[in-house]
């Protein structure tokens, strides 16, 4: 008996009627304002097609974002942050794989920040990244501020809990610089006051978090906002990330009853 196996094609139209479903299923639903990602997999990507280095993941991890955040934005969300590389990361990858990441993260900052009016912002410490990439960075924030479009955050050389050490010290800098004593300070000190001075004061947490690859932790990412986030992970690595992935993920988030710690 000859077996029945549906061509590319079907599969492809199979696959697009699914997809619309999905995202029909979203209307009217609560979807959430912020969405983090933690973009994971480049290099075990690369591994799996035996290509020559880890360079080819995170290239192919690039070309995903752009599309990625197309998703977000024809959604209606308004934040996105992407972990594109953690503080730990400077100090357990080799030498020639981070030189390539730094140019392609760059290049990366640089083409967001030319894609309508979305506002590209880095969140991270910039003490550790190399003069090119700092720069890369802060030209695309300046050229994008005042747009008013998908709020992009780049979190490079990030570390939560870097970021809320730096937080805290900017905090007594300024209690300081007002003339202000320690018990002043334990009298004004609320967690309101430390979300001001973290990396991304001023914009709302993440309502969901996701995660690529199939791993299952946060990796110092985010510590204090996602204190009430949903999560969500993804067996995919971020190159084979597909919209119906990422659809699941807000309709799973939508379904579900927040209790912010209750």
């Amino acid at each position: 008996m000859r077996s029945r196996r549906r061509s590319p094609f079907a599969r492809g139209v199979l696959y697009g009627l699914y997809q619309n479903r999905i995202r029909r299923s979203l209307d009217g639903a609560a979807l959430p304002h912020h969405v983090a990602m933690i973009v994971d997999g480049n290099r075990r990507w690369a591994k799996e097609r035996m290509l020559e280095t880890a360079a080819h993941g995170h290239r192919a991890g690039a070309a995903k974002i752009s599309e990625f955040l197309t998703w977000c934005d024809d959604l209606g969300i308004k934040v996105v942050t992407l972990y594109l590389l953690s503080a730990d990361n400077l100090g357990n990858r080799h030498t020639e794989e981070l030189t390539e990441l730094f140019d392609i993260i760059g290049g990366v900052a640089d083409e967001l920040s030319r894609h309508g009016d979305w506002r590209v912002q880095h969140v991270g410490a910039v003490d550790s990244l190399p003069e090119s990439l700092q720069n890369a960075l802060s030209e695309a924030e300046a050229r994008t501020t005042g747009h008013g479009g998908l709020h992009v955050n780049l979190a490079v050389g990030y570390g939560g809990r870097r970021e809320i050490a730096d937080a805290m010290r900017s905090i007594v800098r300024d209690h300081d610089a007002k003339g202000g004593t320690l018990e002043a300070l334990a009298e004004v000190l609320t967690p309101e006051l430390i979300a001001e001075h973290l990396y991304t004061g001023g914009q709302p947490d993440p309502d969901l978090v996701i995660r690529t690859s199939g791993e299952q932790r946060l990796s110092d990412f985010m510590l204090w906002q996602s204190a009430h986030s949903e999560f969500y992970f993804v067996e995919a690595f971020y190159p084979d990330l597909r919209e119906v992935d990422f659809l699941r993920a807000v309709r799973d988030y939508a379904v579900r009853h927040r209790r912010f710690g209750g």
